[in-house]
């Protein structure tokens, strides 16, 4: 059996382009096809028009005393000026901050002075957080921060006063720019101590968005609905970069995901691509009107954050009419993709790997020591090639632990690679369930409990146990106007997997604890779940 290592071998070369030239050379292709539609602020721009605006957003920049290499952090939730600034930040050589809109004071003060960032551009609040409020506090605590921008208060007139600076000002700025400068900063979620600042470059995620859309075979005729946040790479490289890369309109269809709104703009917008986590394709399938709106424009799209559930995946493919959806896997580390289904992928490889190594990369799996594993056996996904991260912002240390001297970077994730090289996920090595010396996946549960009749979403965790040191629990989401018992699906599992599989408790749930990228966030699961097993709602 050979070793679990791939090379991602393709006919088309890297781009040797930053940004900016990238864009530039996309504008002067398709100066008029549609390039962004923003639906909840009534925004439209061609791509002449959308390059236009970014120039007069860089100009704006560099009369504030912006400088190659400045730190810019952006706060918002998904609107047109957040993709302006993207571009614009990129072309003038400046690095982009990309702020969680979950975070609150102490998140944001960390991040803002472990990056030095010079100026905010922030929204006014969002949900229950006054943004406004805070970047006042900010302004006494972050002795770097300059200047803050409100959008919805005094955007508009720094746009405008960017009209000072000349055309070969702006240029004298590009030309300088590198693509192998850093281009943004995004801090990871920090569930282990503090958020760390992954950098990316320009030649990071300009190939990672270009090779993602080789893979979906996206054209300038391609329409793509991105309800997932730009504040994290599913967005802006998955989503934005990939779309600039090719020409593609990004259709943008709220300010945060809401099912409904979601399929009315790809109805309404003509989209022929969808993207977001699989919660979210399993909160459009159950909108009560779903039937109702028009997915016949819909060709392609994209699941990734976490691992598919088969069961899901083939509901999207025949009720949604995305035929040719195509599964990522990656990290904020790797810009962010690593593996990626290919359309014309046979059936069962769609829907239970994550593809084969993107073009220009590598993958293997070792072992803990670090060697490389057998085809078959499991074991940690490591990744190398263009789209490794630069480093973690003035973290060598934390840098150090996860990028090795050959500059493999060691993901955290066990995985398996088979024959022809096609990649499935098992989960994170912290996540796997060690239940009486017996290694359990938690997908592996998970996939089985999908195919039981009216459950809507299903979480395997790992919680305590004196006897076997860890016992499986499932936290289960029913269908709507369904119920189903504890003791129903204890007989569902019986015979069908091994018993050391099925779980011990079962808690039914409305919701799951979830990070606002729509990941979820299985260490707040377990927190609940052991404050309740102590309690004794569970009997042991």
């Amino acid at each position: 059996m050979p070793l679990s290592y791939v090379y991602g071998t393709s006919e088309v070369s890297l781009l040797g382009q930053t940004i900016g030239a990238n864009l530039k050379s996309t504008v002067e292709k398709h100066p008029h096809q549609e390039a962004l539609v923003c639906v909840h602020q009534n925004y439209r721009a061609t791509y002449q028009e959308f390059y236009n605006q970014t120039t007069a957003v860089a100009k704006a920049l560099l009369l504030l005393g912006a400088k190659a290499g400045d730190r810019i952090g952006i706060w918002s939730s998904n609107r047109y000026e957040w993709v302006l600034l993207q571009y614009a930040t990129a072309r003038i050589g400046t690095v982009l901050v990309n702020i969680n809109p979950a975070y609150r004071t102490h998140e944001l003060t960390y991040v803002l002075n472990q990056s030095e960032v010079r100026f905010i551009f922030s929204s006014l609040s969002y949900k229950s957080s006054n943004y406004k409020e805070m970047v006042e506090y900010a302004k006494e605590v972050c002795p770097a921060l300059e200047h803050e921008i409100f959008f919805d208060e005094t955007w508009e007139a720094f746009v405008n006063n960017g009209q000072d600076i000349s055309d070969e000002v702006l240029h004298s700025f590009e030309e300088h720019v590198q693509f192998d400068d850093p281009v943004n900063i995004q801090y990871t979620s920090g569930t282990t101590g503090f958020p760390k600042g992954v950098t990316l470059s320009h030649h990071n995620i300009l190939n990672n968005g270009y090779f993602i859309g080789i893979r979906l075979k996206y054209t300038e005729k391609d329409r793509v609905c991105i309800p997932v946040p730009f504040y994290h790479c599913f967005g802006m490289v998955i989503g934005n970069m990939c779309c600039t890369a090719h020409g593609a309109c990004m259709v943008i269809p709220n300010d945060s995901f809401d099912p409904e709104i979601t399929l009315k703009a790809v109805s309404d917008e003509k989209c022929t691509s969808l993207y977001g986590v699989p919660t979210m394709f399993i909160a459009e399938l159950a909108v009560k009107n779903f039937n109702t709106y028009d997915f016949s424009s819909l060709r392609t799209g994209v699941m990734a954050g976490s691992v598919c559930p088969p069961e899901i995946m083939k509901k999207v493919e025949n009720l949604m009419n995305i035929k040719e959806m195509s599964i990522c896997y990656g990290m904020t580390e790797t810009s962010p993709v690593s593996t990626q289904t290919l359309i014309g992928t046979p059936l069962e490889k769609q829907v239970s790997t994550v593809g084969t190594v993107q073009d220009h990369l590598e993958i293997k799996i070792v072992d803990e020591n670090g060697r490389t594993l057998k085809r078959g056996e499991h074991g940690e996904l490591c990744t190398r090639g263009y789209s490794v991260m630069l480093k973690y912002w003035n973290d060598p240390e934390s840098t150090k632990k996860v990028l090795d001297d050959a500059r493999w970077m060691h993901t955290g994730d066990m995985a398996v690679m088979d024959k022809d090289g096609y990649i499935t996920i098992s989960g994170r090595i912290k996540d796997l369930i060690i239940r009486g010396g017996e290694n359990i996946s938690p997908k592996e549960i998970e996939d089985f409990l999908y195919t039981y009749t009216n459950i809507l979403d299903v979480q395997i965790i790992g919680v305590p146990s004196e006897k076997f040191g860890e016992e499986i629990m499932a936290w289960v989401k029913v269908r709507k106007g369904f119920t189903i018992t504890a003791e129903e699906l204890q007989e569902y599992c019986k015979g069908r997997i091994a018993h050391y599989k099925v779980p011990k408790y079962w808690k039914f749930v409305d919701e799951f604890p979830m990070t606002i990228s729509g990941k979820i966030r299985k260490v707040e699961m377990r927190e609940i779940s052991m404050k309740e097993l102590e309690s004794g709602n569970f009997k042991d």
